[in-house]
């Protein structure tokens, strides 16, 4: 079984598509409604989860995009998914603008026939990712509903490696137990609270510095079309109708991110398609050498 982590800000309309294409009985559902968005978001995304077994809204607090807040509330919707089974073996966590590519049954197939595996990008920072440094090189605070940079800096901690990747990942449950429990990691959560875009990093990190947690695939799982935005900034891109082709034959579980207000056909064109047999029955495809691994712990490989 699986248990889903889902932040929603906006677009309740288009969160209701997604809770219906991945909700499935024994599964376990802990939605965040970022409290800026205001209560009549938060009694809409009630009154709809209502009916639904195993779901449950997590006591909603500001998520700020860059802050250490996004952390915060995965970490207690971790806690809470712990509490709530003790079936599942796989955390997944989604935005509102998320979407599957893949039935619930291929889902399942997919983690059972991988056990043990963690799906997260992570990349050694200094060595791959060096412009980024300045996000835990400096203190950054989440105040007043922004990130402020103080232009304090700070040594790293110490006997540790820095590590990014992205927001998205598929953990096991007994990663969860150990990030959301273990004392190891509280000085990793006390260092990222003052970082920014620490939901890029600190789940990489803990993951690459403490404990030994299997086999880490250096793969969220997501369909993303990375665009420029800006000098070196890079964002999402929505995928629309044309997409539909790519997203059909991705070997990926979930695709990001999409707009209804813009374009609300591809929602249902991928509801219809993850209805579909090749959508619903896992088929392994023999393994390729990737790369290289970034850490002894990174095994590359193609699933």
């Amino acid at each position: 079984m699986i248990a889903y982590f889902l932040l929603v800000h906006r677009y309740p309309k288009q969160f209701k598509r997604l809770f219906k294409a991945i909700y499935a009985p024994g599964n376990q559902y802990v939605v965040h409604v970022d409290k800026r968005s205001g209560a009549a978001l938060a009694d809409d995304i009630a009154d709809f989860l209502a009916p639904y077994k195993g779901v449950e809204i997590l006591e909603p607090k500001d998520a700020l995009w860059g802050g250490y807040s996004l952390v915060d509330a995965e970490l207690r919707g971790m806690a809470r998914l712990l509490e709530m089974d003790d079936q599942w073996t796989h955390f997944i966590n989604l935005s509102g603008q998320d979407f599957p590519l893949k039935s619930q049954n291929y889902i399942r197939q997919f983690f059972a026939a991988n056990p043990g595996k963690q799906f997260i990008r992570t990349l050694d920072q200094r060595k791959e990712r060096p412009e980024t440094l300045n996000r835990v090189s400096h203190v950054f605070v989440e105040q007043h509903g922004r990130m402020t940079a103080t232009g304090i800096s700070r040594p790293y901690l110490s006997k540790g490696t820095p590590f990014i990747g992205t927001q998205w990942k598929a953990v096991t449950r007994s990663f969860c137990e150990f990030v959301c429990h273990d004392t190891r990691v509280e000085r990793f959560k006390a260092f990222y609270r003052n970082s920014f875009i620490a939901d890029e990093a600190f789940f990489q990190t803990v993951l690459m510095n403490i404990g030994n947690h299997g086999i880490v695939i250096n793969d969220d799982l997501r369909m993303i079309d990375w665009v420029p935005d800006g000098t070196i900034k890079l964002r999402p891109r929505n995928f629309e109708e044309n997409d539909i082709f790519q997203l059909k034959i991705s070997r990926d579980l979930f695709a990001r991110k999409f707009d209804a207000e813009i374009d609300s056909q591809i929602l249902t064109m991928l509801e219809r398609h993850i209805q579909s047999p090749g959508a619903n029955v896992y088929q392994p495809t023999p393994q390729a050498s990737l790369p290289h691994s970034y850490s002894r712990k990174v095994e590359l490989v193609a699933l």
